[in-house]
């Protein structure tokens, strides 16, 4: 089965790029499960519930979050009664929301996409590691393709991660910093890895934001106003092969659109 993961949605820059390639992508790749960060699709800060509509009516089939996933207050009760919006699975007991979800796809086949966030550099929320084994260690076993988006900051720590998970997930994709990196590869245990996806949206900025303001405050050290960019846009992400008896991916590659 192919797999699609779309990178950081950012802001209306990021959702437009999303809304012109995607049937594309899925017609031409056979996708069969469709999945995007969309953690900052609001704005660059957040999702709201009209939002996640809209991208669900473009055939995604599951929202990943991370740490902005709340910066929008009314996505809390959304949030709630939509599982297929996930926030991160190691938020404290009690946080709105599921940080898993488990679908079938329309031929058939079973999975699970499970988000999680990092702590180094983070919110120091729970150890998204032991979190991982609790949800890998609950699966039903006729789930195989089980594929993970890790919101984290360090690539050491979502290089660990993807060792932790190899063996007993699909791919693990990171998420978060907005810049695509180029070690996309299958691990010894069959898991399909990419440190971060890279960001879906405007480049001609500073991760997604006017880059005057950003270098103003390294200049500065004041804090300016942060403006969502609108040009040089980008598509990224990944597209996994996997072989749904196994749950081991076949192969994984990078895709770019652009403007």
């Amino acid at each position: 089965m192919n797999i699609l993961f779309i990178g950081d949605i950012f802001a209306a820059a990021g959702r437009s790029m999303v809304a012109e390639n995607i049937s594309s992508i899925l017609h031409d790749r056979q996708i069969d499960l469709a999945i995007a960060n969309s953690e900052n699709s609001a704005g660059g800060f957040g999702v709201t519930p009209q939002i996640a509509e809209e991208l669900f009516a473009l055939n995604i089939d599951v929202l990943t979050g991370g740490n902005h996933s709340f910066d929008k207050r009314e996505i809390i009760d959304y949030m709630a009664s939509q599982p297929r919006l996930l926030r991160p699975a190691n938020y404290p007991a009690g946080v709105a929301g599921s940080g898993i979800y488990k679908g079938t796809t329309r031929t058939g086949i079973p999975y699970a996409v499970i988000n999680l966030q990092g702590r180094a550099q983070m919110a120091n929320i729970d150890c998204p590691f032991r979190k991982a084994d609790e949800i890998m260690n609950a699966l039903d076993p006729a789930i195989r393709i089980r594929f993970v988006d890790f919101h984290a900051e360090l690539t050491s720590e979502k290089m660990a991660m993807g060792w932790h998970l190899d063996g007993r997930a699909t791919a693990m994709v990171g998420t978060h910093t907005h810049i695509p990196t180029a070690d996309t590869r299958v691990l010894a245990g069959g898991l399909g890895y990419q440190t971060d996806a890279g960001m879906t949206g405007p480049y001609n900025s500073v991760i997604g934001v006017e880059k005057e303001s950003i270098v103003k405050r390294f200049l500065t050290g004041v804090t300016a106003k942060m403006e969502a960019a609108k040009d040089g846009l980008e598509l990224h992400g990944v597209i996994v092969n996997a072989d749904e008896s196994t749950g081991k991916t076949r192969s994984i590659e990078r895709i770019t659109c652009y403007k």
